[in-house]
């Protein structure tokens, strides 16, 4: 079933070779996959940093692990958003790296900010649902993001699994919901509302 959704957009990691976190990009032993951590210092120099985990080598730009999965129709996506492209910062978001600063604004910057925000607000979109892999780290941040950015924002549960089942799903939920992200289900009435957008007369 093809919801009647205003703007239908696509994301997916689009990350260089040397992306700051892949593991293979760090000396050992402080460099296994899913275990070890990194800090990530913003490039300006300034004192501005934070910890991210790191992960094996995914989605590198231009090879077949970057590409959308087969079995999404493309021609019914609006726009795909190219994500992590900065090699120098961790970007679980597809509106913004960790080190974007208030105000939310689409003109607002930071090291590596998509085309998203712009374009949502030239779209003059309210409501953003955010579905996808994974619910404990892109999902969670691109929903909160675009809580930040001003829109009232949804996950729908059947549409996200978590890397860490149970507890992955229990945090990133407490954490969106702090955010103002609600957690909504397939039947809920949040997705009964968009089916009614598509009707005649609407």
């Amino acid at each position: 079933m093809l919801l009647p959704f205003a703007l239908k957009v696509a994301t997916k990691d689009w990350h260089p070779r040397d992306h700051v976190s892949f593991a293979s990009n760090h000396p050992p032993p402080d460099n296994i996959p899913f275990v070890s951590n990194t800090t990530v210092i913003h490039p300006d120099g300034s004192n501005r940093k934070y910890t991210t985990l790191l992960w094996p080598d995914h989605c590198v730009q231009n090879t077949r692990g970057a590409e959308l999965v087969p079995e999404l129709d493309i021609s019914r996506i609006d726009a795909v958003i190219e994500k992590g492209r900065d090699a120098r910062v961790e970007m679980y978001s597809a509106f913004t790296d960790p080190f974007h600063l208030p105000p939310f604004t689409p003109e607002s910057t930071s090291v590596s900010t998509s085309d998203l925000p712009t374009m949502l607000h030239e779209k003059g979109i309210t409501d953003v649902f955010v579905v996808g892999l994974a619910q404990d780290f892109c999902v969670k941040e691109s929903a909160i993001d675009a809580a930040r950015f001003g829109y009232r924002t949804f996950v729908v549960r059947e549409g996200t699994r978590a890397v860490v089942p149970g507890i992955g799903w229990d945090k990133a939920e407490e954490d969106m919901v702090a955010a103002g992200v609600k957690i909504v289900g397939i039947e809920g009435r949040e997705i009964e509302r968009v089916k009614g957008c598509g009707k005649e007369g609407d």
